[in-house]
């Protein structure tokens, strides 16, 4: 590994879905690594049948950061069936009213790092010059986010048992011992990983944070270590 691209990603609001609700959608505290794939592939313009296939995780590695504390707030949204209407929103009739909970103020800092140069060079030029060729959001349509460029690191993988301090949400295949600290919330939350182009989850995993944004000090069998001596790991 080389270089690592950073960037800030923020909004009002955010959702991701966790995959098994339904009538009341409950939201990941952090977007999982298919929603950041998809949010990197807007940015660079890649058609949706087709950036899954660029952003597998032998070509792209993604970490996440929270900046903010995590917190999630229920809001009630009214959906409406537009099928039978058709072009005429006046002839909406029938309207489900569901619960949806959100995260407030989510603010994340985003490591990507991709072995195909070409969509390296063209993802850093888009994120220097604050430029996308679809608009963002955070899971949801409705809830557009915003982004700023923070730095290329030169980086490097350590493959040692060691304990480090962490920045980023810790995948547990990644952790040998955690060091728990008193005044920490540890969350743990099994996201989705990997999937196919037709939406088909083929992996899940398992990732701890803490709910204040705080580093984790753990023991790991492999980080990278940014320029600056920071750690992190990848989803």
């Amino acid at each position: 590994m080389d270089k690592v691209l950073a960037f800030d990603l923020w909004g009002d609001y955010a959702h991701f879905r966790k995959h098994y609700t339904t009538t009341s959608p409950l939201t990941f505290s952090v977007p999982p690594r298919t929603t950041l794939c998809g949010l990197l592939a807007a940015i660079i313009g890649l058609d949706k049948t087709q950036y899954l296939h660029h952003f597998s995780d032998k070509d792209a590695s993604i970490a996440v950061q929270l900046l903010n504390d995590v917190k999630k707030i229920t809001l009630a949204e009214n959906l409406i069936d537009t099928k039978k209407a058709g072009k005429f929103m006046n002839k909406i009739k029938q309207r489900t009213q569901i619960r949806f909970e959100l995260l407030k103020d989510p603010k994340y800092r985003i490591f990507v790092h991709h072995k195909d140069a070409s969509i390296y060079m063209e993802l850093k030029e888009m994120l220097e010059t604050h430029k996308t060729v679809y608009t963002l959001c955070l899971g949801l349509s409705e809830l557009l986010a915003n982004f700023k460029f923070v730095k290329e690191y030169t980086a490097e993988i350590v493959e040692v048992d060691s304990e480090t301090e962490i920045l980023t949400a810790l995948p547990k295949k990644n952790l040998i011992e955690l060091s728990f600290q008193d005044d920490y919330e540890y969350l743990s939350e099994t996201m989705p990983r990997n999937m196919l182009p037709d939406r088909t989850v083929t992996e899940y995993a398992p990732v701890i944070f803490e709910r204040k944004h705080k580093s984790l000090t753990a023991r790991v069998n492999q980080f990278i270590r940014l320029e600056n001596g920071e750690a992190i790991t990848f989803l």
